[in-house]
């Protein structure tokens, strides 16, 4: 297939990349629920905080951390407390790792705060360079000042 015509294939199916669940997403289920509902005590809910987090200044980056390097550390999700292991998934790629975040952030009537656009492979891999320890990028979540 010739580059220009690749170009507008991949043009064509980006919107398809928002509305369809990423299948590396699969994997998260068995702790977050496939209704983003978390398990009570251990891991959180996507849903309904993930905008939250979106919206505090420095959130998008540490979304990123999270699913590049892990979180360990007990958190606080709207006055529960739930202190599961996050394990990191930097053997994902930049895009992968890009299809989870915008799938967990326009699931379960999430959407992206006004103003801000899908993650992008280039976001990632911006971030992929930090090296972080779960510990480091729990004390980045402490920074957000979430409720």
């Amino acid at each position: 297939m010739r580059r220009g015509v690749m170009f507008l294939v991949l043009a064509a199916l980006a919107p398809l990349a928002l509305a369809q669940p990423s299948p590396v997403y699969q994997q998260c289920q068995g702790c977050h629920q496939a209704n983003g509902a978390g398990i009570p005590g251990a891991f959180p809910p996507l849903a309904k905080h993930t905008p939250d987090i979106l919206a505090a200044k420095g959130g998008r980056t540490y979304l990123i951390q999270v699913l590049l390097y892990g979180l360990q550390g007990e958190i606080n999700v709207k006055g529960q407390k739930y202190n599961g292991m996050m394990p990191g998934w930097s053997q994902l790629s930049d895009a992968e790792i890009a299809a989870v975040l915008n799938h967990i952030s326009t699931q379960w009537g999430d959407q992206f705060p006004a103003g801000q656009k899908p993650f992008t492979a280039a976001e990632v891999k911006a971030q992929r360079g930090t090296k972080l320890t779960p510990q480091q990028v729990y004390s980045n979540r402490q920074k957000l000042g979430l409720k």
